[in-house]
């Protein structure tokens, strides 16, 4: 059965009525409410979302950092991350990009730190919790390959080519082409202006372009 909650009731019966709703039955904003109504999210809710969101942080980190060996670790890192400041977001229906924000600064802070020293990041030890420990079962962030060879071997050489932008042409164009960002959504992510935002998009498409075309005249 769906739920179907009136726009008029408050937040507190929205709660109160999703508390009792297997967290599977509940849209993204009423997971969120609940993961948010008490100091530490409830963990059915939280389960819930991060199955849900999983695959577009994996998604994230295959375009932005496709030669590192710890997008695990960088995904699980940033669950940790939402898990204990989720409560912070004020305006629910703004998850998806507050997610993407949480990746992408961390993504950042990890090259900064690689090119600081070449310690890889190393994020085994399960998480511990004021409530006990929590596992995670991340699923495979590498994305099923297509069954046409042509489309495949297509797909392979965009991501090389992307692979190549500059660090913040990449950022962009990810946050853009791949997530469907707006705009505004990437310059709030990436601490730049609007204007900026869209000249390293342009840029990045044509660079992309150029490179494309040159694998399809070889065909």
């Amino acid at each position: 059965m769906s739920l179907s909650l009136p726009v008029s009731w408050s937040r507190a019966e929205v709660s109160e009525t999703n508390s009792l709703v297997s967290p599977e039955k509940l849209s993204n904003y009423d997971l969120i409410v609940l993961c948010q109504e008490d100091t530490q999210p409830d963990k059915a809710a939280f389960a819930e979302l991060l199955r849900r969101y999983q695959s577009h942080l994996n998604r994230l980190f295959y375009h932005l950092a496709p030669d590192w060996q710890e997008r695990a670790d960088l995904a699980q890192e940033v669950w940790i991350r939402v898990y204990r400041n989720i409560n912070r977001l004020q305006d629910p229906t703004k998850f998806r990009g507050w997610l993407s924000r949480i990746a992408t600064n961390l993504f950042y802070d990890e090259l900064r730190k690689r090119k600081r020293v070449s310690q890889p990041l190393s994020l085994d030890a399960p998480l511990y919790v004021e409530d006990g420990e929590m596992s995670w079962e991340l699923p495979d962030n590498a994305p099923s390959p297509s069954d046409d060879l042509a489309t495949r071997e297509f797909y392979e050489h965009l991501q090389t080519a992307i692979a190549k932008l500059p660090e913040t042409f990449r950022t962009t164009i990810v946050l853009r082409e791949i997530e469907g960002l707006a705009y505004e959504e990437i310059a709030e992510i990436t601490g730049v202006s609007l204007g900026t935002v869209k000249s390293r998009i342009a840029r990045a498409r044509l660079k992309l372009q150029s490179v494309l075309q040159n694998y399809l005249d070889e065909e």
